[in-house]
């Protein structure tokens, strides 16, 4: 790994609610490969990382956003990338690299990922992101 990848400005903004998504943010190896990651919960609405993803148009009911020195990948096209940049070691990050390192595969596995979250929301009775940012009290 030369020193140029590892000084890749790297923030992943995900569900914080969502269990699967937290775990995926916690256990994908990108430190191990490119340095510093920073970690952001797309229910943080005032962080500025947040909002500036949100006035880009992305959805993120509709999947994490991976920001990779200033580039901008939603959904699929995220797990996609972040599968290219992480370690290969460990169980789960060879089956995440073997997996999501096809753009075809990735965007055909989506739809059940994006399931399981909103099943996961539902059970433990969380709100999509966008009713839990227009939520005023």
């Amino acid at each position: 790994m030369t020193s140029e990848e590892k000084s890749k400005s790297v923030q992943l903004i995900y569900d914080g609610e969502c269990p699967f998504c937290l775990r995926y943010a916690r256990y994908v190896r990108l430190k191990e490969a490119i340095g510093h990651v920073e970690l952001i919960d797309a229910r943080e609405s005032e962080n500025k990382a947040v909002k500036n993803v949100k006035a880009r148009g992305f959805d993120l009911d509709q999947g994490m956003v991976a920001i990779i020195d200033e580039q901008y990948y939603h959904g699929s096209e995220a797990l996609n990338i972040l599968a290219a940049l992480s370690s290969k070691s460990g169980v789960f990050n060879r089956l995440n690299y073997w997996i999501f390192r096809s753009s075809i595969l990735s965007k055909a596995l989506y739809p059940f990922l994006k399931l399981g979250r909103n099943m996961a929301l539902l059970l433990k009775g969380s709100r999509q992101i966008k009713d839990d940012n227009e939520r005023i009290i």
